[in-house]
């Protein structure tokens, strides 16, 4: 088991390697690739090429070793995630903006997720499934932005310090801290018919949080003045506390019902607002998490994936989920850019900003499949949405900021 275990991290990494290398020279981001590696890795791809060997490499047996892998990149992921983000800096101006692209970035894909789900419920929901978690659970899919992408987007482009990347950073950050809220509260009243209940997942939730903020909040922060080393960074034994604090939230989120990544996001966000702590995390954790574990992440998904996803309705299907997907953040943050008085090639570079969904998507529907909300053909389809919609994002940034170069080129020829 130990040698199939090695060889199957072998060909994730590998397959993640090369798709991303081959996305690269397209000017997408490596986590496209690796996303994509995984959906190759699949079924759909692997398993209809090869089947005896896709069946030999993957076999079910062998598949929880690599979930319990998989459960460790993602806590590692957003628990540096959420000690990454930070409160919207900038004017009152700027922060009224990034409210109304934030709020509008969600709102208009949440309600136009409602409004497909009666279609989608009877068609692809999991037998004993209920119409309002599924429907709030395809809501919230839709409301994603992927904030690590976008800001690695921005960084690759040289646009991080423009008026639209700033303005789509500030938004991103409240719509992942809406959508967090929004899912735990799904998946709280999805507890009615499981073992945990409606009352332990509520109750264990905001205790979690009061915990979380109320005591190791100022905990850590007295830490981190103790425990530096002389150059200012944080010790070993800091390291280590923080670990221990990690690991706890995240299982004590995954007892009470909720998904691990709950308690490891939160306990991100709780740590202290401190430049070097953050960069000193982001070097220690983010190479295992992404080098190493987010591929095994990405070829779990795949591996859940079906083929039958895009037979009959299903082609349809996911054809009116990607429509809606991108209309409603593509426009609902263009609107909010342009309420704001942004010009329309900054107010649609904004909306095509946090139409990256990427890999936040993913550990939302991941979330999503284990809880039994969506099954694997739903799961192939939005899975597949998350693919396109972060693709799109650079080449709609190249159309609008070329229009917008060439309009300033013409400008400047007639005034000479």
């Amino acid at each position: 088991m130990t040698a199939l275990l090695l060889l199957q991290l072998l060909a994730i990494l590998v397959a993640a390697r090369a798709c991303g290398w081959v996305l690269r020279h397209f000017g997408q981001p490596p986590v496209i690739g690796e996303m994509t590696a995984g959906l190759l890795l699949g079924p759909i791809v692997f398993g209809a090429w090869a089947p005896e060997l896709h069946a030999a490499l993957f076999p079910v047996a062998s598949l929880p070793p690599l979930s319990a892998l998989a459960t460790l990149g993602l806590v590692l992921f957003m628990f540096i995630v959420g000690a990454e983000l930070r409160a919207i800096e900038g004017t009152r101006a700027q922060v009224r903006a990034a409210g109304a692209v934030g709020v509008l970035g969600i709102s208009l894909p949440l309600l136009l997720g409602l409004a497909i789900s009666p279609w989608l419920h009877p068609r692809f929901a999991p037998e004993g499934v209920g119409f309002w978690p599924f429907a709030l659970f395809i809501a919230a899919a839709m409301s994603v932005t992927a904030f690590p992408v976008l800001a690695r987007i921005l960084k690759d482009r040289d646009l991080a310090q423009t008026r639209a990347g700033r303005l789509a950073l500030s938004a991103a950050v409240i719509d992942d801290g809406f959508v967090w809220i929004f899912l735990a509260v799904v998946l709280t009243l999805t507890g009615a018919g499981s073992e945990h209940g409606i009352a332990l997942i509520g109750s264990g939730a905001l205790a979690l949080v009061a915990f979380v903020f109320l005591a190791l909040k100022p905990l850590y922060a007295w830490l981190l003045r103790r425990e530096r080393d002389a150059d200012g960074a944080p010790s070993r034994g800091m390291l280590m506390a923080i670990l221990l604090g990690l690991i706890g939230c995240a299982a004590f989120a995954e007892f009470i019902g909720l998904h691990a990544v709950f308690g490891a996001f939160v306990f991100g966000v709780c740590l202290p607002r401190d430049d070097r702590l953050v960069a000193h995390l982001a070097r220690a954790f983010e190479p295992v998490s992404m080098l190493l574990l987010m591929p095994i992440v990405f070829a779990l998904a795949g591996l859940n994936t079906t083929p039958d996803a895009f037979v009959g309705a299903g082609l349809g299907a996911f054809a009116l989920i990607l429509a809606v997907a991108i209309a409603g953040k593509v426009l609902g943050g263009a609107a909010g850019a342009r309420l704001s008085g942004y010009g329309w090639r900054e107010s649609l570079s904004v909306g095509s900003l946090i139409n990256a969904r990427g890999l936040m998507e993913l550990i939302v529907l991941k979330i999503g499949l284990d809880a039994g909300l969506i099954g694997p053909a739903l799961f192939t389809m939005l899975f597949g949405m998350a693919i396109v919609t972060t693709l799109m994002t650079s080449p709609l940034l190249s159309l609008w900021t070329r229009r917008e170069r060439a309009e300033a080129a013409a400008v400047r020829g007639r005034a000479h």
